[in-house]
């Protein structure tokens, strides 16, 4: 049975029918299908610092291989909004979305796999990275679609598990610089990715358009004083010619920077510094684990504390991550190297779900356009890439790491500061939250 009910903001429900009726199986399905999908694919982000070390072995340029990483993030990030425009627009639904994918992520690690820099920078670069950014909008936004009153718990759970699955892949990677078997490891990686992915995407589906829980109310839902809803939907134009939205997409790319430096790195820091090579592996689990698991605790605590505060508080911790990681390049201490994977793991994950949530409660979450608004907000991660990996891979070599990652403490604090100015839109001083007519 479907009814449509309205809230006192004006937002549509359609309630019902049970997603057992719509998908002839629990919708928890909808939740750990796109998480396993995520898992499988954060290898080729959050692995590849861990293949830095053989693939110059190779004899390939380390700048030139750190610049394939930082392609893949452009490509990756930037297929964010049109994957949305698509989706919102029927155009494309998240079988084939998640099927395409697949077939492109599959091409990455085989690329790699080749002796070849072209092939490694068409395959890997640009055709995973643009699958990449498929399977994470089709993840992402499938997961709002089923769980529309816990969206912010639930994506972050998703989101999460893009950095925390890498960590055995990741780990395994480091030795292959000492004679380990790189193209037997591409090759079962590739394999992997393409068959989780694939399973799950034959099982996606979309709910009905503004599907809502039969068993939960949602006009008591929308009373909760706690929740934050916007005073209208934006289209995405209209969001963007707001203060905010730049200020946000700022702060996104001086974030996703020191994150993606941080994670590229630190295999390259420990050959440098001549630390045990499980000692690396072990910072590897470490960052690429809280990095991901950081980011459904940052969600919870927000709820109590606020978006912004808690926002603010991820991105100062990140930045005192990069002040021990600037110690313990100058230094050589192995106890604070491991401390610092710890503090930028946690900050280097976080602010990506609370973003996604500001978006949603800023400008919206029920028109055609909000997870545009969120697709162009988030591609500030591909400049953030540009710079946190390939322009950082040129300054290292002649700066040190100690002094870029106390560079990278100043963007992390400062971009933590500008959060102190993020104000909703269209919201009034003094007015309730909720209380805001549409």
């Amino acid at each position: 049975m479907r009814t449509s009910t309205l809230d006192f903001l004006g937002r549509r429900y359609v309630v019902g029918p049970a997603a057992e009726e719509l998908l002839g199986r629990r919708r928890e399905w909808m939740l750990w299908l796109p998480w396993a999908a995520m898992a499988a694919m954060g290898i080729l982000q959050y692995g590849f610092g861990s293949l830095v070390p053989a693939l110059v072995e190779r004899g390939w340029a380390p700048v030139d291989v750190f610049w394939l990483l930082a392609l893949w993030t452009v490509f990756q990030a930037g297929a964010g909004f049109p994957v949305a425009f698509l989706r919102e627009r029927g155009r494309i639904g998240p079988r084939s979305a998640m099927v395409a994918g697949a077939v492109l992520l599959l091409l990455g690690p085989l690329a790699l796999a080749q002796g070849s820099y072209v092939v490694a920078l068409l395959g890997y670069s640009v055709l995973s990275g643009t699958g990449a950014g498929l399977v994470y909008a089709t993840c992402s936004s499938t997961v709002a679609k089923w769980y529309p009153e816990r969206t912010a718990a639930k994506v972050s759970i998703v989101t999460g598990a893009f950095a925390y699955g890498s960590v055995p892949f990741a780990m395994a990677f480091l030795f292959t610089v000492d004679g380990g078997p790189l193209v037997p490891m591409l090759t079962v990686s590739a394999l992997l990715v393409f068959v989780v992915v694939l399973a799950a995407g034959v099982v996606l589906r979309d709910p009905p358009a503004n599907w809502w829980p039969p068993d939960v109310d949602p006009r008591e839902w929308a009373l909760d004083g706690h929740r934050v809803s916007a005073v209208r939907q934006y289209t995405p134009r209209e969001a963007m010619r707001t203060p905010v939205a730049p200020l946000m997409y700022l702060i996104l790319f001086c974030a996703s920077a020191v994150s993606l430096f941080d994670i590229t790195f630190l295999a390259t820091l420990g050959a440098r510094l001549d630390v045990a090579l499980f000692v690396v592996a072990i910072g590897t689990g470490l960052l690429l684990s809280t990095n991901g698991a950081g980011r459904a605790l940052a969600i919870r605590v927000s709820e109590r504390l606020g978006r912004t505060r808690t926002l603010g508080w991820v991105l100062a911790l990140l930045g005192v991550g990069q002040l021990c990681l600037a110690s313990a390049a100058t230094t050589g201490s192995v106890t604070v190297l491991l401390l610092a994977t710890l503090l930028a793991g946690i900050g280097g994950g976080a602010f990506y779900p609370l973003f996604a949530s500001l978006v949603r409660e800023y400008f919206g979450d029920q028109s055609p356009g909000a997870r545009q608004t969120h697709a162009a907000v988030y591609s500030a991660k591909a400049f953030g890439g540009v710079l946190g990996v390939g322009i950082a891979a040129v300054v290292v070599p002649g700066w040190g790491f100690p002094a870029v990652f106390m560079l990278a403490a100043v963007l992390a604090v400062a971009s933590g500061a500008l959060c102190l100015k993020l104000r909703q839109p269209g919201r009034f001083l003094g007015l309730p939250r909720q209380r805001v007519a549409s």
